[in-house]
């Protein structure tokens, strides 16, 4: 059952949410992947295997972890300026992992950790340069699709199944790894620019609030409504959570000239 869940959950979540975020755009595509799109699967499928503690644990850990995710954004951004997309890739990866390890030096707490996460979205969101500019959408290769499946499901995979040995917080920290941040940073950053690549990151940080969102609901929920329930829950307010966001920020870039 488990590794069912693990071989059809992630790529029915990440089949509606490519389908949705070519409907609407690049900065929709920068919400989506802000947005628990790995790290759902990966803690409802803790949860089932290891127990809602562990799951609640590793909640309050993928929350911290968003802040590596942030991180890896900014540090993209700011890079993509003057590098290419291949060195501003790598130096973002190195910037996640050595955030991710200075995270895990500390015990976090579920309020530390969601308060420090909404203090880094807001100053990310003001660092990373915004593009002034209509953007038009870019064309997505054939293989897209399936590449997000593969590495994704394989991802998810891999995570759950040495999360007994990384334990919950190391496990919740490592779950946002910015598989999708990486590929489409650099596609977008390879076919239209640095201040495009910016744009779809600075979504993706934007994203993060329905990230807090999703797993403040798991961390405070899960132990007394159990686990359907919670994820439910979850879910539906990590979208709301979203999707007001999104707008928020589309009349933002209105009312300042942007896309």
């Amino acid at each position: 059952m488990i590794l069912l869940l693990k071989l059809l959950l992630t790529p029915l979540l990440i089949v509606s949410l490519t389908l949705t975020g070519r409907r609407w755009g690049l900065m929709a595509s920068g919400f989506l992947i802000g947005m628990p799109v790995v790290s759902a699967p990966v803690s409802f499928i803790l949860a089932c295997e290891f127990g809602p503690g562990f799951a609640q644990h590793a909640a309050v850990g993928s929350m911290a972890g968003q802040i590596s995710n942030c991180i890896f954004c900014l540090t993209y951004s700011l890079l993509a300026r003057k590098s290419s997309w291949l060195l501003s890739a790598i130096a973002a990866i190195v910037a996640f992992l050595i955030m991710t390890w200075l995270l895990d030096q500390l015990d976090w707490q579920l309020l530390p950790a969601f308060f420090a996460l909404l203090i880094v979205i807001a100053v990310v969101t003001r660092l990373i340069p915004r593009q002034n500019s209509l953007i038009k959408s870019i064309p997505t290769p054939r293989w897209d699709l399936t590449a997000r499946i593969v590495t994704s499901t394989c991802f998810v995979i891999l995570l759950t199944t040495m999360a007994d040995h990384l334990g919950a917080q190391l496990s919740g920290l490592i779950s946002p790894f910015p598989v999708f941040s990486v590929v489409f940073a650099s596609f977008t950053h390879s076919q239209s620019g640095p201040l495009a690549a910016a744009n779809l990151l600075r979504g993706v940080v934007w994203g993060s609030g329905a990230y807090a969102a999703f797993f403040l609901i798991v961390a405070t929920l899960i132990s007394p409504l159990g686990i359907p329930l919670t994820y439910l829950l979850a879910l539906l307010l990590s979208m709301i959570v979203g999707g007001l966001s999104f707008i928020v920020e589309r009349k933002t870039q209105r009312a300042g000239g942007g896309t």
